[in-house]
């Protein structure tokens, strides 16, 4: 009995000594609560998916819209608790966990551009202040760079004094960056921008400097650059200017010296229209505007010049239009009768009369002939003769057209001519004179105009590959000891006035 009464009561202390310890342990791993929120210094700007987290590490949460957190069951102790978030500096707040508590953080965060270094203001090096003659190409140089060693991109802005126009080009990486096609004769003020993306960019000073003056220059030609055919003017001197940008496509230039303008084609919304620019590039206007110029080869299509620079005639497949230069007024003068395309025209200086080639839609088929202002036929140059012609204009006096013609007469769908000779046809003997001398064999001399005194003709020479480059010549058109010099390499189109 005593050894019964013994046990329980041994059982009884065992007991009491084991739930006595149970309790000891709950109490030492008795938890806590973090809660807080995450702001903008100065704004108060809640910050959401902050990633908050503890060291010693425990759980890890993201901030709400509204840029609350809590952090549940966090055992008692000192912690350190960081919030964190991309562009926005790290922030930390100390806080005692006790058991059965809660603890209210509040995190104010910081862009980090706030210890960034904005890079150096650039320094303009090239072109120098109130640098005068430059050609319409500029290298722009200038220095900068960045305490911090970011990466830092420039922007480069061009204002002229002549209008509202603003260049801008962006993402620059380097410090030097070329700009090609500016005005003749315009006072440009120019400034760069960097940024390193973190701070406010910052800004140059402004530099001014003035492009050159067009020098008189009565030849002109279009040349390919980049994709885009350009227009050039070229002095007695040898000397090149570009007209137009290297940015559009604009070709087949025509002057009209008593409005000292140039007409030409360019390429605009799928469509080819007239435009117009003074001699020395500067004004373009699109003449052309519901009817555009169309045919099948805007390779040798060609327009004229009428009314002493009042008006502009111009082909639409198998109609002749005319258009006021200041743009408008297009009226229908002429369309042909068997569907053919008309694809060149010349009027006269007088305006009496406008000659024309017709050829089918492969170029072929093709037909010289001269209408007057009713648009009757009075007088036929060459039919039904085949291989390729091109390459109208009139003598000044009306008495003569130049042009040209295939004379091996090959044919094919590429258009492509083996033999193509030069001719100027006399009205009053009814003849055709080949003006093609020492040609060299193998080549097509191409796309011939008068020379301002009419003893001599501006023309294209190229190998009859369909390949090679273009060259622009002169020559003597008064006897058959013909001389060709050579104008400028890689050059087609030209003009003469």
């Amino acid at each position: 009995m005593k050894t019964k009464l013994y046990l329980s009561t041994l059982l009884s202390l065992c007991a009491l000594l084991f739930f006595s310890c149970e309790e000891d342990g709950i109490e030492d791993s008795s938890v806590g609560t973090v809660t807080g929120k995450v702001v903008l210094e100065g704004s108060n700007e809640p910050v959401e998916n902050a990633k908050i987290s503890t060291n010693p590490a425990s759980s890890t949460v993201f901030t709400d819209a509204l840029g609350e957190f809590i952090l549940e069951e966090i055992p008692v102790g000192e912690y350190s608790v960081q919030s964190q978030k991309d562009s926005l500096l790290a922030e930390f707040e100390g806080a005692t966990v006790t058991a059965n508590s809660t603890v209210n953080l509040v995190f104010e965060m910081q862009p980090e551009s706030v210890l960034n270094e904005a890079p150096i203001a650039p320094k303009p090096i090239s072109p120098t202040d109130n640098a005068a003659n430059l050609e319409t190409t500029v290298d722009f140089v200038w220095s900068s760079s960045d305490t911090d060693a970011d990466d830092i991109t420039y922007k480069l802005e061009l204002r002229n004094q002549a209008n509202d126009n603003v260049l801008v080009y962006e993402n620059i990486t380097d410090t030097t960056y070329t700009v090609h096609g500016l005005s003749y004769n315009r006072k440009y003020f120019w400034q760069v921008s960097a940024s390193d993306g973190k701070a406010d960019e910052v800004l140059s000073e402004i530099f001014a400097f003035r492009t050159l003056e067009v020098p008189v220059a009565r030849k002109l030609f279009t040349r390919k650059v980049g994709g885009n055919s350009v227009i050039y003017s070229l002095n007695d001197n040898g000397d090149v200017f570009q007209l137009t940008p290297s940015s559009t496509n604009s070709f087949r230039p025509r002057k009209n010296n008593e409005t000292n303008k140039i007409a030409f084609l360019r390429t605009s919304g799928g469509q080819t229209h007239i435009y117009t620019i003074d001699a020395d590039g500067s004004n373009p206007m699109q003449v052309t505007s519901n009817v555009p110029v169309a045919g099948f080869n805007f390779e040798v299509v060609d327009f004229s010049w009428a009314d002493n620079g009042n008006s502009l005639v111009y082909p639409n497949f198998t109609k002749l239009y005319k258009v006021n230069a200041s743009g408008g007024g297009t009226t229908l003068l002429y369309q042909t009768t068997n569907g053919n395309f008309i694809t060149e025209c010349n009027v006269a200086e007088d305006d009496s009369k406008i000659a024309l080639i017709t050829n089918n839609v492969n170029g072929y088929d093709a037909r010289i002939f001269v209408i007057n202002n009713s648009g009757s036929i009075i007088s036929t140059i060459l039919e039904n003769q085949p291989g390729a012609v091109g390459g109208l204009e009139f003598s000044v006096d009306g008495n003569e057209l130049l042009y040209t013609r295939d004379i091996s007469g090959f044919e094919n769908p590429n258009y492509r001519q083996l033999n193509s000779h030069m001719f100027i046809y006399d009205f009053t003997s009814q003849t055709s004179v080949d003006i093609s001398f020492n040609k060299v064999p193998g080549t097509n001399d191409l796309d011939p105009r008068f020379s301002p005194t009419e003893a001599e003709v501006i023309f294209v020479n190229a190998n009859n590959d369909a390949m090679s480059t273009k060259n622009v010549f002169k020559s003597n058109v008064l006897n058959n000891t013909e001389s060709r010099d050579l104008l400028t390499t890689n050059g087609s189109m030209p003009d003469w006035e």
